[in-house]
């Protein structure tokens, strides 16, 4: 009896180990070069954490793993094994609900609303699953010329996209992560996302369903950070092919587009999307993120 209460008497002062949210960069998680962190807690104030800000080196790091891993993830994976990674983070992100939901609610959703939210993010990754050796086959075609050659058009992927959270959304970080990712990814591109400064923890630790889903390293890098500081970073950066800018219509999207055109580099905007509606779940944003080649080849006389 003494034993078991002293058993009791340990668990009821024990101190729990609170979780430190750090960046998610080539497979690993480092804490920003810079040291600096920003505060969040939810709306009761019944969790408060610190959460990485992410710097102008962290992004070029990012970027940095996100272009060493893209030409084995666009050439050297198949695209059945990209769907089967897919369906994995899938399966993992069930396995782990009860924890994205309690994390969901912290970001100021109702039990329902968050369990839902959790629902649509699992049933996305596996809509996408299913794309990834199929899209090909709607966006490609065999083009009508006058001349004795065979014409062919087919996607291939732009190469590292960054996709930016809207800083407003309504939507968790979760669902617009999952929404934002799957699409840019099972088209064999990789990925640096900005996780919104508002709702960060969801999207941040889903980097832990990344690692254990046999995503090679780089495929998908997540920071978080204040847009506003790095906007002028990622819109300028060399090496990044594309922008997903989910945010609404301003002045940080007009100096993205501006900065944008030294590299020739795509801006797709989406303005903050409701995520839930099914027309958010669809091919043509795996294409959003592809190029067309045409290949001619000579008919034998």
């Amino acid at each position: 009896m003494k034993q078991e209460k002293d058993i009791q008497m340990s668990s009821e002062t024990r101190l729990s180990v609170k979780k430190t949210y750090k960046l998610f960069i080539g497979g690993q998680f480092p804490r920003t070069e810079s040291g600096r962190s920003f505060h969040f807690e939810s709306k009761d104030r019944s969790f408060q954490t610190n959460l990485c800000l992410a710097s102008r080196k962290d992004f070029r790091n990012a970027v940095k793993a996100a272009r060493g891993a893209f030409k084995g993830w666009s050439e050297k994976a198949t695209p059945m094994l990209r769907g089967q990674i897919l369906y994995r983070m899938a399966e993992i992100l069930e396995d782990r609900r009860v924890h994205f939901t309690e994390e969901l609610s912290f970001e100021g959703l109702s039990q329902k609303e968050a369990t839902s939210q959790v629902d649509l993010a699992i049933d996305r990754l596996i809509h996408y699953a299913g794309w990834a050796d199929k899209y090909q086959q709607i966006f490609s075609s065999v083009n009508p010329v006058q001349t004795p050659y065979f014409n062919f058009s087919a996607l291939e992927p732009m190469g590292v996209i960054t996709a930016m959270a809207a800083t407003e959304t309504k939507e968790s970080s979760l669902l617009e992560l999952v929404s934002a990712m799957a699409p840019v990814i099972v088209g064999g591109n990789t990925l640096v996302y900005l996780a919104s400064k508002k709702t960060p923890l969801t999207a941040i630790s889903f980097a832990e369903v990344l690692q254990a889903s046999d995503l090679p390293a780089g495929v998908v890098n997540i920071l978080t950070g204040d847009e506003t500081e790095l906007l002028t970073h990622i819109a300028g950066h060399m090496d990044v092919n594309a922008v997903l800018y989910l945010g609404s219509e301003g002045e940080s999207l007009n100096n993205l587009k501006l900065l944008a055109v030294q590299n020739l580099k795509r801006v797709v905007h989406e303005e903050t999307p409701d995520w839930k509606n099914p027309n958010t779940e669809s091919p043509y944003w795996i294409q959003n993120f592809q190029e067309v080649k045409t290949t001619w080849h000579p008919i034998g006389q």
